[in-house]
């Protein structure tokens, strides 16, 4: 059985196709092709995409002659373990880091509501004792 990697591990045309997949919710290799900016061969797609499901990061199905890809995990596990590494490879860990940055990056243009959300997120945190 193929060891499960991280998507840090990944090249960028993986990330790409992986990013393609999550966006469409499945994908046959056309489908793929059809999204991709300068796209490689078809045949350059579809080994990445079994070279994905062999990482486990996708699955498949069989539908008429073609197969059907999905991602293995949700967005959300997906978003949080590339937050993860992105928080330990440029802010130390350090979630104040990383919320500062985007805020900074951002500033200009968060609504009352966004800053409403992150006031009541640090409320909530801090109520709960994190």
């Amino acid at each position: 059985m193929a060891k499960k990697k991280n998507a840090r591990e990944l090249g960028r045309r993986e990330r790409q196709i992986l990013d393609i997949v999550f966006r469409l919710g499945e994908a046959s290799v056309a489908d793929v092709l059809a999204e991709m900016h300068d796209p490689p061969a078809y045949d350059s797609v579809r080994t990445m995409i079994r070279l994905l499901e062999g990482k486990r990061f996708l699955r498949h199905r069989r539908e008429g002659n073609k197969y059907v890809y999905s991602p293995t995990q949700s967005h959300k596990s997906a978003s949080q373990a590339a937050l993860q590494h992105l928080m330990k490879t440029f802010f130390e860990s350090s979630v104040a880091d990383t919320l500062a940055a985007a805020i900074d990056l951002k500033s200009d243009n968060l609504s009352d509501e966004e800053l409403d959300r992150l006031e009541s997120m640090i409320a909530q945190a801090r109520k709960e004792g994190r």
